[in-house]
C-alpha cells in the first residue's frame, strides 16, 4: 500500500522513529520475561526526550535498543532514515557512573574516541576538549587524573567525552542520579546550555520527575512491568529552565501531571525530594 504525500511528509520530519519496539529476555530457567512492552515514539531532530517510569519498567532497555546496543525482540528503530541494526555511529552515551580511565588524564579521556577513530589532528582534539571543559567549569583541569576529581567533576568530564565528537544522538542513563542536589542542579544547567548550543537528539532516562520536566521538550511516561510508553507530555515552557522548577507554576503542574500518571507507589523518593531542594544555580567545584 502506498503512503500518501502527507504521510511521507510527516515521517520525514522525524530523525528518530521507534515503532512497536519490545524486548523479551530468557532466564536461566528458560522462562520468558518481557522487559519492555510494545512502545512507539517519533522524535524530531534536536528534541530533548525524557523517559520516566517505575524501576524495572524498561527505560534503560529502550535506551539501549535506540542506540543499537541491544536488538529488539519485535518492532524497529529508524535513525536518520536508516534502520538501526547495530551500534549507531553518530552516538554519545553518558552513564550513571563516569567510567573514566584512571591512567589517562582528563583531556586524554575526553579525546580517546577521537584518537581511536582518527578524527581531527591532535591539536584540534585538544582544542575541542579544552573548550568543552571550559563550558562546564573545568578550565585548567586538562592534566588532572580522574582520581584527583570529585564525583561531580568526573561526571562533567564524562559529559564532555560524550559530546566531543558532536554526535547527533545523545543517550543519558540516569547521569545525575548519584550526585548531591546542588551538583545535580549545576550539571542540569550545564547540560541544557550545551544542548541548546549543539542540538543533538537527547534521550534521557531519569527517576526524578522534576529533572524530567525541567530539562525535556517531551516526557514519555512508562507503565509498570512490563513497561510501555503510555503518555507523551510536551513541556511548553521557554528556555533556559533547568533550575526553575520552584519558581515556575507551569513546570510544577507538569510535574504533578507526570506524578499522577505514575501513581503514588511509583514516584521514586528522589523525584519527590527534588521539588524541595534549592533552585539557585551556583557554580561550584563539586
Amino acid at each position: 500500500m502506498r503512503a500518501d504525500a502527507a504521510s511521507i511528509t510527516r515521517l520525514s520530519e522525524f530523525a528518530l522513529q521507534v515503532r512497536d519496539v519490545s524486548r523479551v529476555f530468557s532466564t536461566h530457567r528458560g522462562e520468558q520475561v518481557t522487559a519492555l512492552g510494545a512502545s512507539s515514539a517519533n522524535v524530531k531532530a534536536g528534541e530533548f526526550i525524557a523517559l520516566v517510569g517505575p524501576s524495572g519498567c524498561g527505560k534503560t532497555t529502550l535506551l539501549k535498543i535506540i542506540g543499537g546496543l541491544l536488538p529488539p525482540s519485535a518492532g524497529s528503530v529508524t535513525y536518520k532514515g536508516e534502520p538501526v541494526t547495530g551500534p549507531v555511529d553518530d552516538l554519545g552515551i553518558v552513564f550513571q557512573q563516569p567510567i573514566l580511565l584512571d591512567w589517562r588524564t582528563v583531556q586524554s579521556n575526553i579525546t580517546l574516541q577521537l584518537s581511536l577513530r582518527h578524527l581531527l589532528d591532535p591539536a584540534e582534539q585538544a582544542e575541542r576538549a579544552r573548550a568543552l571543559l571550559a563550558s562546564v567549569g573545568l578550565a585548567g583541569f586538562e592534566d588532572r587524573y580522574p582520581w584527583e576529581l570529585s564525583g561531580g567533576q568526573q561526571q562533567r568530564v564524562s559529559l564532555c567525552r560524550a559530546l566531543v565528537h558532536r554526535p547527533g544522538l545523545l543517550l543519558m542513563d540516569e547521569p545525575f542520579g548519584a550526585l548531591d542536589a546542588m551538583t545535580r542542579e549545576q550539571l542540569q544547567a550545564d547540560l541544557e546550555e550545551l544542548w541548546i548550543a549543539a542540538r543533538p537528539i537527547v534521550v534521557f532516562v531519569t527517576h526524578d520527575v522534576g529533572e524530567a520536566v525541567s530539562l525535556a521538550d517531551r516526557v514519555l511516561v512508562f507503565s509498570g512491568k512490563p513497561g510501555r510508553i503510555v503518555e507523551d507530555i510536551r513541556i511548553d515552557v521557554p528556555r533556559p529552565r533547568a533550575a526553575s522548577l520552584l519558581e515556575n507554576p507551569k513546570l510544577q503542574n507538569y510535574a504533578k501531571q507526570v506524578r499522577a500518571l505514575l501513581g503514588p507507589g511509583n514516584v521514586p523518593p528522589k523525584a519527590v525530594a527534588s521539588s524541595s531542594t534549592t533552585s539557585n544555580t551556583v557554580r561550584v567545584q563539586s
